[in-house]
């Protein structure tokens, strides 16, 4: 079983979702008012950011409390209610006791990837087998459904993000910042894939290469990738 996420306290949980929300609006991950984001504050409870809001302009009052068990709002905040996306949030907090944060975007090339149906599973640089072996893509789903947090449902234990096809991508981690930052590990990934094919081609690490750095950083198996066929 996994352990707790480590929780910050409210007020310092609605400052960090405000910067993040600042961060991936001004990286140009997210326009108009795309995007959401959420961090667990107790073992029931998630804040999150609200609905039809520009997510580089709100404020710490603006977000909302959600119960996680059932959704319920217990707090609608002083913006204008939870995103109803905040039903993809909550099937990762369901699933996952230790996951404190998640981060929905709609960062450009990773967006891409997502409306072509691809999948991100590369293995580009050691960084790569690091920190993001794959994002897998998540299929399509209508929209503010519990048919989204179904699509993900199979990569929730096994990754930590995931494109969504025809949408975006999302993020999950035991904390913001690190979510956050798997976020811009995804852009990274798609934006790099993109330049080798205009190059002439992906150029993978190879199987020796990788074993030798799961070797080194102590890794276990790694999810199934392009090297595994």
């Amino acid at each position: 079983m996994t352990d707790p996420a480590p929780l910050l306290e409210e007020s310092a949980a609605r400052e960090a979702i405000v910067e993040v929300g600042r961060r991936l609006w001004q990286r140009q991950y997210v326009s108009a008012n795309d995007g959401n984001v959420s961090v667990r504050i107790d073992a029931d409870r998630i804040l999150c950011t609200p609905t039809m809001t520009s997510k580089g302009w709100m404020e710490p009052s603006d977000l909302a409390i959600v119960r996680i068990a059932d959704g319920e709002v217990l707090d609608r905040g002083t913006g204008r209610g939870p995103s109803s996306e905040v039903r993809l949030h909550l099937g990762v907090y369901r699933e996952r006791p230790d996951i404190g944060a998640v981060v929905h975007a709609h960062p450009m090339h990773a967006t891409a990837f997502a409306i072509r149906g691809e999948a991100l599973t590369a293995l580009l640089m050691p960084e790569s087998v690091v920190a993001l072996p794959r994002v897998p893509l998540a299929r399509y789903a209508t929209p503010s459904t519990d048919a989204v947090p179904e699509s993900i449902h199979p990569f929730v234990r096994t990754d930590r993000a995931c494109l969504l096809e025809q949408h975006g991508a999302i993020a999950w981690d035991t904390d913001l910042e690190s979510a956050y930052l798997t976020m811009e590990r995804i852009e990274y990934s798609a934006q790099i894939t993109l330049l080798l094919r205009q190059l002439g081609g992906v150029r993978e690490l190879d199987a020796d290469q990788v074993a030798a750095i799961v070797e080194r950083f102590g890794l276990g198996p790694l999810p199934a990738t392009s090297l595994e066929g």
